[in-house]
């Protein structure tokens, strides 16, 4: 009798360690490609934290405007390669899965290009205004919940070093000086959608060399995709449509940039449907 009640407790044992959450594959490393969303609502707001008077030529006033941004689509050495997309963000570890279906990595930001949607003016002429990356950027914690056997949800604060540029519109408003703003910040981490990438979608991006610093001329290789989709739901069928939600991320102090995951060139004008 005690030998049966044993066999049962081992079975069971096998049984656990088989069910969906406890038998997840790992996360493979890799990097997330997005296409930022215009519209307006990807802007920074000086409201709080002003230009200062004497930033654009001598006597401007200070600068409390919004300016709203779209992405610029990111410099490759194979031009096209990564589509429309204009922000990359480096997974940097496998996260591997916990038996409550919970798993951690790193991540960093590896690229940003976006241009204001519309120049901004001042007592010195209008200004076309772009956004990249400043230096080498922090790293933060991604923490992954596997809820189901397609994905989950996923939260990580981004934080990004970052550079905006002021060009004049018109070519004899040339400034005497280099105008720029760098500065540091960090988005607050948000609940995100993510299904699993299957078969070819897994390398919808392969390794790139990309602009990181956004002078247009690609300088760093970046690695590709890997089986996480970011901001996809889970459930939804990979072969007959692609679904996805755009993200937002808000920092208190007038920031904000949302964004789409970058579609592969199969999803391009397919319905959004899920499996039964």
């Amino acid at each position: 009798m005690r030998s049966r009640k044993v066999l049962v407790m081992l079975g069971c044992s096998l049984l656990i360690g088989l069910s969906p959450l406890a038998a997840d594959p790992l996360i493979q490393r890799g990097t997330d490609v997005f296409t930022t969303k215009g519209g307006g609502m990807t802007f920074y707001d000086f409201a709080e934290n002003p230009i200062p008077a004497g930033f654009f030529c001598k006597g401007s006033k200070a600068f409390t405007g919004r300016v709203a941004f779209k992405g610029l689509p990111l410099a490759t050495e194979t031009p096209g390669q990564l589509g429309s997309s204009d922000t990359i963000i480096e997974r940097l570890d496998d996260a591997v899965f916990n038996a409550k279906g919970v798993a951690w990595t790193r991540i960093q930001f590896r690229a940003l290009s976006l241009v204001s949607i519309a120049p901004i003016k001042t007592a010195c002429g209008s200004f076309h205004v772009y956004v990249s990356l400043a230096g080498k950027q922090r790293v933060t914690s991604m923490k992954i919940f596997r809820t189901q056997e397609s994905g989950g949800t996923f939260a990580a604060p981004l934080a990004v070093n970052a550079r905006m540029e002021f060009i004049p519109v018109a070519p004899a408003q040339k400034a005497a000086r280099k105008l720029e703003l760098v500065g540091s910040f960090t988005f607050p981490a948000n609940p995100v959608p993510w299904s699993f990438a299957k078969g070819e979608m897994t390398k919808r991006y392969g390794d790139a060399v990309v602009d990181t610093n956004g002078d247009l001329a690609p300088d760093t290789l970046v690695p590709g995709t890997s089986n996480f989709l970011p901001g996809w739901l889970p459930g939804q069928s990979m072969n007959k449509a692609c679904c996805r939600e755009y993200v937002c991320h808000a920092e208190s102090s007038g920031k904000e940039h949302c964004y789409w995951a970058a579609l592969p060139p199969e999803c391009e004008n397919l319905p959004c449907t899920f499996d039964g």
